[in-house]
């Protein structure tokens, strides 16, 4: 059997396709979909946090761990176990990866409008340069690591400062995130979505296939891998949490054209206002780069062409997500929907990796634990039974 790659842990992919992983769910979307819906249901917002761990728990694990196995990417899993199955995978994250990084593109436009007073317009423009500048730059898979490791440590550590000045309620909060007072299904959907549906869920394992992480004898790293990726969002998930919370409860009112904003300038001032644009543009552009290279490897096994050309493929398809922010606008609006639609792509493309996990012609002799099973039944089952008529709800609200 070749020898895996040997584990370099903060400068290795292991540690790398952590935080691919978990920049992607702690993007502008999150924080945008935090603060909504934080609005909402305040401390109690701690139980979907909570609930999205869980079930974050189950789709990570079970997907990193079957990909892995197989050695083959979802799409290519999809097709073998039934022809042409991958493709409709494939198209699935492909659009809601594209969703996606329009909400991305308006974080950044978002972002950059809090520190320059640029429009959302041109700080989306400017980010699409940085972007593409840094696929170029670079060989992907190591820009890729280096680059998701120092925003993803800088947007903890920033965010983390804000909560401690806002002061929140943690015994109160402790207290509702196990027992809630009140419940929003349309808040379980769209953060679950947000934080590992669609593109999300794959972004890590394909890191790590890319990077010759694979096969039964990976399982160790992998495991790591995932968990830690799962760790280091869920940390940012509270402590942005918090932040909101604690500010809330003093009774801010927030800007309903960029809330997230409000609550960065209540808390510290004009100089969390600032810092709150440096943590969005940080979680906007790192999105950015993460859903472009994960969607890209949603179809670059179908053709050689496609993986000559992946920086490319890559190019193209953050200049069309740009464009159709620019043309569209509605920031805010397009970030909650995005996460509703990936919400809905989560059990569908979970229940085709667990199916391919219980084929022997698949998976050779490896036998995937039951109770792994069991945790990827149960997120598909609700989240299936929860996205559709959430997903419905948050069209009309767009087109409104």
């Amino acid at each position: 059997m070749r020898p895996l790659p040997k584990a370099r842990w903060w400068g290795g992919a292991t540690l790398g396709a952590a935080f691919l992983m978990a920049n992607s769910s702690i993007g502008p979307g999150f924080l945008t979909q935090t603060t909504v819906f934080t609005q909402q249901l305040l401390t109690s917002f701690g139980f979907v946090i909570l609930l999205s761990v869980l079930l974050d728990i189950g789709a990570q694990l079970n997907t990193w761990r079957i990909l892995t196995v197989s050695e083959l990417r979802a799409q290519d899993l999809a097709n073998k176990l039934l022809p042409g199955l991958g493709y409709f995978l494939a198209a699935m994250v492909i659009l809601g990866g594209f969703a996606f990084n329009i909400g991305n593109i308006a974080g950044c436009g978002l972002g950059l409008n809090v520190l320059t007073g640029l429009s959302y317009e041109q700080g989306a423009l400017i980010s699409c340069a940085v972007a593409l500048l840094l696929f170029w730059v670079q060989e992907v898979g190591k820009m890729l690591d280096g680059f998701t490791k120092i925003l993803g440590t800088v947007k903890i550590l920033l965010t983390l400062g804000i909560a401690v000045s806002a002061h929140p309620p943690l015994l109160q909060a402790l207290h509702h995130t196990v027992l809630p007072t009140q419940i929003s299904a349309a808040a379980i959907v769209t953060i679950v979505g947000g934080t590992v549906g669609g593109y999300i869920t794959f972004s890590g394992a394909h890191r790590l296939l890319d990077a010759g992480i694979k096969g039964p004898g990976s399982q160790p790293q992998v495991t790591r891998s995932a968990l830690s990726g799962i760790v280091i969002s869920t940390v940012m998930r509270s402590v942005l949490f918090l932040a909101i919370v604690g500010v809330l409860v003093q009774g801010a009112v927030l800007d309903k054209d960029n809330p997230a904003a409000s609550v960065f300038r209540a808390a510290a001032g004009e100089v969390g206002f600032r810092v709150f644009g440096v943590i969005l543009w940080s979680a906007a552009i790192s999105s950015v780069v993460g859903a472009a290279y994960t969607s890209v490897s949603f179809f670059k096994t179908f053709h050689p062409v496609f993986a000559r050309h992946e920086r490319v493929c890559i190019s193209v398809f953050i200049v069309l997500s740009t464009s159709v922010f620019v043309l569209v606008g509605k920031p805010a609006q397009l970030l909650v929907f995005a996460g509703a639609v990936n919400g809905l792509i989560l059990p569908i493309a979970l229940a085709i990796v667990l199916i391919a996990a219980t084929s022997r012609r698949l998976m050779g002799p490896y036998r995937h634990p039951r109770w792994m099973l069991a945790a990827g039944w149960l997120v598909v089952l609700v989240m299936g039974g929860l996205s559709v008529p959430v997903l419905v709800e948050q069209i009309a609200g767009l087109l409104r």
